[in-house]
């Protein structure tokens, strides 16, 4: 079973239970997706960084 992020409720789901626009996922566990904002800001950080490098 996957793991989902809701974004707007802020809760855990096990499967697909809400709209796909309000979740992020999947995840493999329960504590991937209750890590699911801090691991989208560690990707927007890494992202940024990137496109920082790649610029000069």
């Amino acid at each position: 079973m996957a793991w989902w992020y809701n974004h707007r409720t802020g809760e855990v789901e096990e499967g697909a239970q809400s709209l796909g626009s309000d979740r992020d996922g999947p995840f493999e566990t329960r504590e991937e997706a209750e890590r699911a904002p801090e691991i989208a800001r560690e990707r927007a950080e890494k992202w940024r960084a990137d496109e920082e490098r790649d610029e000069r």
